[in-house]
């Protein structure tokens, strides 16, 4: 065989792959993005089976369970113990993670879809439209989140709906400048080019051409968002902005009435923040190795 056809053997083995490909190659070697992805597998599969799972009602007040007005302790019967009303904590655990999961999924859908359109708007448009959206995105960006999205809240009213629109507004401009800078280094590049000398569209090269090519970040960034979501509730839950409604059980709703506890039932604060700080690992994990995985700079060699 000769040495031309040896190579030609060689090319047709190593075909190459694409990007999304290669990702997932990289992704599943990452130890750390494989734990993250169990966490938070595992928080997506309580939040869906709550009902199948959960072996009371976590709303029913129980409050003849308690010893002389104080929760008990984790025991056999009850593996997290019970509330200050004589609730099962373990049913309350697992459907805060649906409640959790829902905030976070509805906040950062939210602010992707509004950071999107305004990234994108300004990033392939320019001039002073480019100017007008980025200067509003810097007034947002220059109020602390947590500070902002009580403000919101406050304006709105107190309560579920309120605290996902909140948090979801403090995530638009993290998207929108994220997209627009990457919309801007990918606009000038060949094919784009090539795309505009036949006489393409903008519209189509922008969601044709360009965003298949810049999205890639804002993915990482939605991975890290969702924690940053589920911790940004937990604190609007803990200072009393969450639902209104104390039997609802919410994380951080949960750690709102225990503070005189902490002494006599410190599970009751543990518990709930384990949960929190369990799922914000596992997104901030699979976002660290996605962000490794598509980013050439970040890439090692395997």
């Amino acid at each position: 065989m000769s040495v031309a056809e040896l190579e030609a053997r060689e090319i047709q083995i190593e075909a190459p792959s694409g990007l999304w490909s290669e990702a997932r190659y990289r992704l599943i070697r990452n130890p750390a993005a494989i734990l993250g992805a169990f966490f938070v597998s595992t928080f997506v599969t309580v939040a869906i089976f709550a009902p199948l799972i959960a072996p009371e009602n976590p709303e029913a007040a129980r409050p003849d369970r308690l010893h002389f007005g104080t929760p008990p302790g984790p025991s056999w019967s009850h593996i997290f113990g019970l509330d200050l009303q004589g609730r099962d904590e373990f049913s309350r655990i697992v459907y805060g993670a649906r409640f959790s999961l829902l905030i976070g999924v509805v906040s950062v859908a939210i602010g992707l879809t509004i950071g999107l359109l305004l990234g994108s708007t300004a990033g392939y448009l320019g001039g002073y439209v480019d100017s007008v959206i980025m200067r509003c995105m810097d007034v947002m960006l220059a109020i602390p989140g947590l500070l902002f999205a009580i403000g919101i809240v406050a304006m709105l009213g107190a309560g579920l709906r309120q605290v996902m629109i909140a948090v979801g507004v403090v995530n638009i401009p993290i998207f929108a400048r994220l997209l627009r800078g990457s919309i801007l280094a990918q606009r000038e590049n060949d094919f784009v080019l090539a795309a505009r000398s036949v006489g393409v569209r903008r519209r189509v090269i922008l969601f044709s051409h360009i965003l298949p090519n810049a999205i890639s970040p804002v993915i990482v960034q939605g991975t890290l968002a969702m924690a940053t979501a589920i911790i940004d509730v937990a604190g609007l839950g803990f200072l009393g902005l969450g639902p209104q409604n104390p039997a609802t059980p919410e994380w951080g709703t949960m750690l709102t009435d225990v503070n005189d506890y902490l002494n006599i039932a410190p599970f009751l604060a543990i518990i709930p923040g384990v949960a929190i700080v369990i799922s914000v690992l596992g997104f901030n994990l699979i976002g660290d190795g996605l962000r490794e995985a598509l980013d050439p700079k970040l890439r090692t060699r395997g």
